[in-house]
């Protein structure tokens, strides 16, 4: 059996006072951390963010495009579309 996994657009800003998921604009998801963007640890950052807004492990979630740009595409292993839908939805929710 195929395991399941989805996809996300992630525009994320870097260097802002804190870690935040600002919400979904035009399916794409707008993402504020507070880390630099040196060295990946923007990426970092995004991906534990990511991780705990989902109920995911870290190793769940694999940026495939954009490493050095604002704007990514995550893939979350484990998670269909709509699965992901409602997560995020309970995440902005709470």
């Amino acid at each position: 059996m195929a395991q399941k996994k989805a996809t996300l657009e992630v525009h994320l800003q870097p260097g802002a006072k804190r870690d935040e998921i600002v919400g979904l604009k035009n399916s794409i998801l707008h993402v504020r951390v507070a880390a630099p963007p040196r060295r990946g640890q923007a990426n970092q950052a995004l991906v534990a963010l990511m991780a705990r807004a989902l109920g995911v492990s870290k190793s769940d979630l694999v940026i495939i495009r954009g490493y050095t740009s604002r704007n990514k595409v995550l893939a979350i292993r484990g998670l269909d579309s709509e699965e992901l839908k409602g997560r995020l939805a309970q995440s902005s929710a709470g």
